[in-house]
């Protein structure tokens, strides 16, 4: 028997993800995302899937980020009817995305005039058809077809996907790959019962520094930032990566590492997120941060945090002088409340900006982080006097060794390793690097292309 992989998103782009699996009987789709950043298509998204979502037996969805879930509720729209398969986190937080995202596409429409890629009724109807999994639980999916999820450590929840067949041929997608080890998240697992698999690249040609050295990095960046009395600025996702930067300043506080200033969580959203990362800390973080959370209730709490929900409390944060810290969204600063307080507060020498996390090719942060003194922000050019400090390491993606490191894991089950889910240029070195270092064949996933996997070879059709 035999299995096909279709590449409809996510190939030659880190973002959109969607890969269809299909056997003579079922078809199952693993994540249908969203194209993000600059070089998005943009009319892509409204157009037809290139398969009909009718005929799709079930979609298995990998973790919650919005280049991942969102076109879901398109595809039910169009006609999508199959069961939706993810862990329990990856479904509080995929509500939570789809619902803001439903919000932004409403107001983005009004301005567009155009309809809306989809409203709310059609994010009820995608929740309605998800059925959690848990890690490690195989489940029939389709007539014929079965699929398991594995921990990625990427974000709370991640998981890879291996699709198998009757016959034991299996397809394997990672989503994306965590930077493990991680403060909170348990560390990727790999996948050694997959005869192809489709994995990210997003830092496939580079490392990230050294890790021991980031959270030093970040502590004395902060030092220095509040020492000159102005604003510091983080541009945060909302999923993980603040998380993550509230639980070291939360450790900062405690230890006494940093004068004592307020920190305004200004995102509803990453409010929400935070909610569900503790109530689902106690059973998928790692061990030790499980540990952590059961002893404290909270590892993301610190007496000088306030969450500003409503317009009004987050206009207030300007009546308060600084050093004050603010965290908003977006995290690549093409959008969300970020963009005010760029507006504002980027002119001043005073202030400096930490950019921690992947900024996509043509982003304001991907500008940001190369230098600019001069970026568009909610439809103004804002003259840029503030230091932009860029702290690597932060990434929730697998650097270049990590990558390898996963492959290496696999092998040597699988006949092809695609690489997907990058840049073209990362994708390419990396699929030369498994080549080289592996002696595993590779190649770069190619949107539109069909691929056929048996036991025995992997054939682009």
């Amino acid at each position: 028997m035999a299995l096909r992989i279709g590449f409809f998103g996510g190939a030659g782009k880190v973002t959109g993800s969607n890969f269809l699996i299909e056997s003579a009987r079922a078809k199952v789709l693993v994540d249908c995302g969203i194209e993000q950043g600059e070089d998005a298509c943009l009319p892509c998204m409204r157009e037809a899937f290139p398969y009909d979502p009718k005929s799709i037996d079930a979609l298995f969805v990998t973790h919650a980020h919005l280049d991942h879930v969102g076109r879901i509720p398109k595809l039910v729209a169009d006609g999508f009817r199959g069961a939706i398969y993810l862990t329990p986190p990856t479904r509080d937080l995929t509500e939570l995305i789809l619902r803001d995202a439903a919000h932004i596409l409403a107001e983005r429409a009004r301005q567009e005039n155009v309809p809306p890629l989809y409203g709310l009724p059609d994010v009820e109807a995608a929740l309605s058809l998800m059925q959690p999994l848990a890690f490690h639980e195989e489940r029939e999916a389709a007539p014929g077809l079965s699929g398991l999820l594995r921990t990625t450590g990427h974000i709370l929840g991640s998981a890879s996907v291996r699709i198998k067949d009757e016959d034991g041929t299996s397809i394997a997608i990672t989503g994306d790959i965590g930077n493990s080890p991680s403060p909170l998240l348990p560390d990727w697992e790999p996948i050694p019962d997959a005869d192809a698999i489709v994995m990210e690249s997003v830092y496939g040609d580079r490392l990230h520094p050294p890790r021991e050295t980031r959270v030093a990095a970040l502590r004395e960046g902060l030092s220095r930032a509040l020492k000159k009395g102005g604003t510091v600025l983080m541009p945060a996702f909302s999923l993980e990566r603040t998380q993550l930067m509230l639980y070291e300043l939360s450790n900062f506080f405690t230890a006494g590492e940093l004068p004592e200033v307020l920190v305004f969580l200004d995102s509803p959203l990453a409010a929400k997120v935070t909610a569900v990362y503790e109530k689902w800390g106690g059973t998928y973080f790692k061990e030790a941060a499980e540990d952590e959370m059961r002893r404290e209730g909270s590892v993301f709490e610190f007496p000088f945090l306030k969450k500003t929900l409503s317009h009004e409390e987050s206009n207030a944060i300007e009546a308060v002088p600084g050093p004050k810290i603010i965290i908003a969204g977006a995290g690549m600063s093409h959008g969300g409340r970020i963009g005010k307080w760029e507006e504002k507060y980027l002119p001043d020498p005073k202030t400096t900006l930490f950019i921690v996390g992947y900024q996509a090719p043509g982003s304001p942060g991907r500008r940001l982080a190369e230098g600019t003194r001069s970026v568009r922000v909610n439809g103004v050019q804002v003259s840029v006097r503030a230091s932009v400090e860029v702290l690597e390491g932060w990434s929730a993606h697998a650097d270049r060794d990590g990558l390898l490191d996963f492959a290496q894991a696999c092998v040597p089950q699988p006949k092809m390793i695609f690489a997907a889910l990058g840049e073209p240029a990362s994708e390419r070195f990396l699929a030369q690097r498994l080549h080289d270092y592996l002696g595993a064949r590779a190649s770069v996933a190619e949107s539109g292309a069909t691929w056929e996997v048996t036991k025995q070879a992997v054939t682009r059709l």
